[in-house]
């Protein structure tokens, strides 16, 4: 069964701009994050202890590169030197087996939450509404699983185990300093004003600003999305120079915003250099004085110093970092605010009875406030029966069918699916209740058996092979390399139009809904193929409750009544033979229709 295209590109309305899926906010974002790593504090607190113990081992270089200067000074016994130098050796081989030990714990424990976090967002976005992912445009939500779940996964294997190490080194290293002497760590603080200042400086501005660049992002795809895709239509119309300038314009937005980045990353970087030299000078000149009054040796303040100096690049790294964080952090707050999107609670409704009736009454629906496309629209099709709808493009064919479907609620009015509005119904209910067929049907990659199975998981293969046969595609499908294990769909065989659709109907057969609506789900067939994939139709619908937006005249001439649309308005109902005696519009779209055509042959037999 496929998936309805956008509005816009059906003529069915749309919104004057797209509305974006929601970001969390930071509190928010950081209780999603709690949330998911919760069932991992054991390994969090296991990864936590390594990276202490390796970064406390690694503190011990520098005291022994003091012990040799004082050594040296006082000119120490060579023995002494030499036990000095095989600690060294001792610390930098623990050191090294811990560290990687305690990293490779950090990144596992961010993988696992980042795989959780993935595995959320992809189950809350394959739920969302149609009509909310049309709302903000595929781009948006293709953004986000893509480029937001790259830019954190990126963080996570390189940022999250950097900051967690240097933060750990600049805690551990500053307690150093204060056991050597208190006022070699007073010295070294004189830094951190300079640094949370810059800081500051850098979070007020980036954070905005990498929020804006996402949106930039989004809106690029979404209208590289719409050029590409739409291309037939630009080369049509002649639009081409307009919509490149649009790509133009969304580009060079994005490449301003990205310069404005550098620059305030050139920016941070220079007021840390300035934290850097003025804490260095601050720890020489104490260590100079401690000396001179005989309170440290000079192998102390060796030590100090060295201890400040190899501050330089945790503390650097850490702020760098905070690039790298607000950018996941922006990213983060996209995906959190796609899974805290929860379905509208309520008492659940009864699903419809087996004999499911559509009832429609006083409809009404606009996709933009005050401009309507439906217009008190009552239909009622009875169990079993197969209606037709037809007329002129942007008459409110699709829209009438996208709403008895469920895809999303009616601005005025009911519609009843024995007896339920189908957009209550949970996702699970609606797909056993209402299927929807249009002309853009999709074939997923993998086996031909195992994109059947989409609509009933545990299908025997006779099950497959009996769908398949019941709409005349079984044939074809054996003759496939494979037979039913053939891989189609990307990078497999390639199916024509329409054994797509055939493929779609076999899927509807298996799926076995009491309710079908069909929006033009012949269109892509041929002239060749259309009366085969026509009698395939009337195959597979036989016995269920079914509106069909028919494509052709053909299609409506075999359905138990006709229902003919203007303007949003039912005009005419009736059957085919009915409406033609009638002489009114449904009789006049029939002589433009059928002149010049065979029509003896319309009413392929009922299954």
């Amino acid at each position: 069964m496929s998936v309805p295209p956008s509005a816009s590109a059906r003529g069915t309305g749309g919104t004057a701009g797209p509305v974006l899926l929601p970001v969390a906010t930071p509190a928010r974002t950081r209780a999603a994050v709690a949330a998911l790593l919760r069932p991992q504090r054991p390994l969090l607190v296991a990864a936590a202890a390594v990276l202490v113990g390796s970064t406390a081992v690694g503190l011990l270089v520098q005291p022994l590169l003091g012990r040799i200067v004082d050594l040296a000074a006082d000119r120490g016994p060579v023995d002494a030197l030499t036990v000095t130098a095989a600690l060294l050796a001792a610390v930098a081989a623990v050191q090294g087996v811990t560290a990687g030990l305690g990293l490779s714990l950090v990144s596992r424990l961010g993988e696992t939450t980042l795989a959780r976090l993935r595995e959320k967002f992809v189950a809350r976005a394959l739920t969302l509404p149609l009509e909310r992912i049309e709302k903000a445009g595929a781009g948006d939500l293709t953004a986000r699983v893509t480029a937001d779940v790259s830019l954190i996964a990126e963080a996570v294997r390189n940022a999250l185990p950097e900051l967690a190490r240097s933060l750990l080194t600049i805690v551990l290293t500053l307690a150093a300093m204060a056991l050597l002497d208190w006022r070699f760590l007073l010295a070294a603080l004189l830094a951190v004003p300079v640094q949370a200042a810059t800081a500051r400086w850098y979070i007020a501005r980036a954070v905005p600003l990498y929020a804006e660049q996402r949106v930039a992002g989004s809106a690029q795809q979404q209208q590289l999305l719409d050029t590409v895709t739409g291309s037939a239509t630009v080369r049509a119309f002649r639009l081409e120079q307009e919509h490149t300038e649009r790509v133009v314009g969304r580009s060079r937005a994005l490449v301003a915003l990205t310069v404005r980045g550098v620059r305030l990353v050139v920016g941070f970087y220079g007021r840390l250099h300035v934290a850097e030299y003025l804490g260095l000078a601050a720890v020489l000149v104490t260590g100079y004085w401690l000396v001179g009054r005989g309170s440290a040796s000079v192998g102390t303040a060796t030590a100090a110093a060295l201890y400040f100096h190899s501050l330089f690049g945790p503390v650097n790294a850490a702020l760098a970092l905070l690039d790298d964080a607000q950018s996941a952090t922006a990213s983060l707050a996209r995906l959190v605010g796609v899974t805290d999107l929860e379905p509208v609670t309520g008492p659940a409704p009864a699903l419809p009875a087996a004999r499911a009736e559509v009832s429609v009454r006083g409809l009404g629906h606009a996709y933009r406030p005050g401009h309507p496309v439906l217009h008190d629209v009552d239909l009622t099709i009875r169990h079993g029966e197969r209606v037709a709808l037809v007329g002129a493009s942007g008459a409110g064919k699709t829209t009438l069918a996208r709403l008895v479907a469920g895809i999303q609620p009616p601005t005025s009015g009911t519609v009843l699916v024995g007896g339920v509005a189908p957009a209550e119904l949970d996702p699970a209910a609606a797909r056993r209740t209402v299927a929807l067929l249009t002309q853009e049907t999709h074939v997923f990659a993998g086996p031909l058996s195992d994109d059947l199975r989409l609509a009933r998981p545990d299908a025997t293969d006779d099950e497959l092979r009996a769908a398949l046969d019941r709409v005349d595609a079984l044939g074809w499908a054996e003759a496939l390399p494979d037979g039913l294990a053939t891989v189609v769909g990307a990078g497999g065989h390639r199916l024509t139009g329409g054994r797509t659709q055939a493929l779609a109907l076999a899927r509807l057969i298996l799926a076995d809904p009491p309710v079908v609506v069909l929006d033009e789900a012949t269109a892509e067939a041929g002239s060749a193929g259309a009366r085969a994939l026509e009698k395939a139709v009337a195959r597979a619908v036989d016995g269920r409750t079914a509106l069909i937006v028919a494509h052709r005249l053909s299609q409506a001439a075999t359905a138990d009544r006709v229902v003919v649309m203007d303007a949003g308005r039912i005009v005419e109902s009736g059957t085919h033979d009915e409406l033609r005696a009638a002489g009114g519009g449904y009789a006049a779209l029939w002589a433009a229709w059928s002149d010049n055509r065979d029509t003896r042959d319309t009413r392929p037999p009922r299954a």
